[in-house]
């Protein structure tokens, strides 16, 4: 997906976001983050992206922590939100060297591409039912957390991940209208193919409904599930978004 497309999908699902979160009781707490109210979520979000930008621009600093995240009075979230999804497209855009990623060096792309698919995520947080995405988004942003997930530093940023190495064990994600995806838990991680090769559990449905239960938005039972129910209870536990 080209940098026009990521910063175009950024800046959309930030307003949506904001869209989303406008009216609604700043305190409440998030359905699918519950130890977030909806401040901390827009916090969150907000500081993200600048958090991203100043690593493409500066380097890196330490992960900041959502409840430190100030978006001022709810009146203003929307703004708050669009400049900081602005700040990092503008970061990204004038960015051509490689720049610091949890996984080293790489391009500016790679925070456009990594804070759209959080983002995406957390407009489905606050928009409960009402969520949608593109389909070329929602299966970029399954791709994008397969890749986070199989790389062996993962493990030490997310140490509950390292759970998810097995014998062989093997699930399948299979959209409806794309390509699918095949998953195998090995001794040392994840590894993931695209295709639709046998595996010991399917979920199959709509793309946006599979990245929903993948990052544990919605319940694995709004999607179709055949075979070992077990497998796929272990790796939701194990990789939350």
């Amino acid at each position: 997906m080209d940098t026009a497309r990521l910063a175009d999908a950024l800046q959309h699902h930030t307003a949506a976001l904001a869209k989303a979160a406008a009216g609604a009781d700043p305190d409440a707490r998030v359905p699918t983050c519950p130890d977030w109210p909806l401040r901390v979520l827009v916090g969150h979000v907000g500081q993200a992206h600048r958090w991203s930008a100043s690593i493409v621009r500066s380097g890196p600093s330490p992960v900041p922590d959502p409840f430190d995240a100030d978006p001022g009075d709810p009146a203003g979230w929307s703004g708050w939100l669009q400049a900081g999804a602005a700040d990092l497209v503008d970061a990204v855009s004038t960015t051509d060297s490689p720049v610091w990623t949890f996984f080293g060096p790489g391009p500016a792309t790679f925070w456009l591409r990594r804070m759209l698919n959080d983002t995406i995520v957390h407009h489905a947080d606050a928009a409960g039912r009402a969520f949608s995405v593109a389909p070329e988004l929602a299966e970029d942003a399954i791709t994008d957390w397969l890749e986070l997930l199989a790389h062996p530093a993962t493990q030490t940023l997310k140490p509950d991940v390292a759970e998810l190495r097995g014998t062989g064990q093997t699930l399948r994600l299979l959209p409806d209208h794309a390509e699918g995806w095949h998953l195998t838990r090995t001794p040392d991680g994840i590894e993931w193919t695209r295709g639709t090769a046998d595996a010991e559990v399917t979920l199959a449905g709509p793309l946006t409904d599979l990245l929903l239960v993948f990052t544990r938005r919605r319940l694995a039972d709004d999607v179709t599930i055949t075979g070992d129910r077990r497998l796929i209870d272990h790796w939701l536990a194990h990789s939350a978004a």
